[in-house]
């Protein structure tokens, strides 16, 4: 099947899985002024969450498509190594086959050798061509390999950039669909009113402050903060550093981040890096009960693993929360909580630790991955 083809027939796949997958989001209801709050609410709930869910899908193929970016060059770079090879080859064993057939002659070497005047000078001029033939024998058996290396890895280069192209069209039609769904929500937003937008806020803090204090009456949550390790001490600092920067879905940082950029960079500036994506993040990294939670630690969010946010300490998170949200602090229970994972579980405690200062202003805005933008 040619490069053409396979990539024709791999973006129909993919298109058809992505139908299955990632189905249109529901139509949301019309928001009238009839509609109790407690409705609109639910509705931007499974909004926004779709939406980060498109994101986070976003950014996995975006992670696929630098890795195999890296894969084809490096394809490039050893196919036409073995080129070149394959060309100094060519040219070894023409000249090995010209220097044969100069010395070689029209009679046998056993003629040669009777006929000659000095048998010695036959002996070592038989010996020569010997040598040739067997250099020469050598040379073709590179040579062969050469050509099989190459044909491989022109091969694997092809197949390696039909796949980039695949991902690169699928990581398109994922943007389209992030687009789609924050403008679906952008646009029931627009449509309310403003006492609706307030009570919109409204309930969402009381939310958040009964889920809170559900977690930390349930003694699920500790009551003390262990020391973290001195990696998760410098992840920590580094996401309160973000504290005020706007998110920006698909963006891991410097200037702007969405749930798991934050997460994932604060750890790559700890020394330890982790995958991008929070579905990755809780899959790939040791989990860790709630009740033993230290700074530095993720908690993730949602069944789906759609959200992500790093431990303070003291049932406080730093996050990207949403779209028109910026890094700020939250209650651990902002949002449902799926469990939490330790990006290095072998570290031991710091023997003693102060945390950051945390600016008063860091725990204003909207702390729910929902909401208004």
């Amino acid at each position: 099947m040619s490069g053409r083809y396979l990539r024709l027939a791999c973006t129909a796949a993919v298109a058809a899985a992505q139908a299955v997958l990632a189905p249109p989001l529901p139509a949301l209801a019309a928001p009238g002024p009839e509609r109790p709050v407690a409705e609109l609410l639910t509705d931007l709930q499974q909004a926004y969450r779709q939406a980060e869910q498109a994101t986070e899908t976003y950014n996995a193929t975006a992670e696929r498509l630098q890795r195999q970016r890296a894969e084809v060059t490096r394809l490039d770079g050893e196919l036409t190594s073995a080129r070149r090879f394959l060309h100094t080859s060519r040219t070894e064993a023409g000249r090995l086959a010209r220097a044969q057939y100069q010395n070689a002659g029209g009679l046998s070497p056993y003629v040669r050798l009777l006929l000659a005047r000095d048998p010695q000078h036959a002996l070592d001029e038989g010996h020569v061509i010997g040598e040739l033939a067997r250099e020469r024998a050598k040379t073709v058996g590179r040579l062969a390999e050469d050509e099989r290396r190459q044909a491989g890895l022109a091969r694997r280069a092809r197949t390696a950039l039909d796949t980039q192209l695949t991902l690169a069209e699928k990581q398109k039609k994922q943007r389209d669909e992030v687009r789609t769904r924050l403008s679906d929500v952008e646009r029931m937003l627009a449509s309310l009113t403003a006492d609706q937008l307030t009570a919109l806020a409204g309930l969402e803090k009381d939310t958040t402050a009964a889920a809170q204090r559900k977690l930390t009456t349930s003694g699920a949550l500790s009551s003390t903060t262990p020391p973290p390790s001195p990696e998760g001490d410098r992840a920590v600092r580094y996401a309160v550093q973000q504290l005020g920067k706007p998110y920006q879905w698909g963006a891991a940082g410097p200037t702007s981040y969405d749930c798991s950029g934050l997460t994932s960079q604060a750890w790559d500036h700890a020394g330890t890096p982790i995958p991008r994506t929070s579905q990755e993040q809780w899959a790939d990294l040791p989990h860790v009960p709630l009740n033993r939670l230290r700074p530095g630690d993720l908690v993730v969010y949602f069944p789906e693993a759609t959200h992500v946010a790093l431990y303070l300490g003291d049932g406080k998170v730093v996050q990207a929360p949403r779209p028109g949200a910026k890094v700020k602090v939250s209650p651990i229970a902002a949002n449902p909580i799926l469990g939490a994972v330790r990006p290095d579980p072998t570290a031991q405690p710091l023997p003693r630790y102060t945390p950051p200062t945390i600016p008063k202003t860091a725990m204003a805005g909207p702390d729910e991955s929902f909401g208004t933008l």
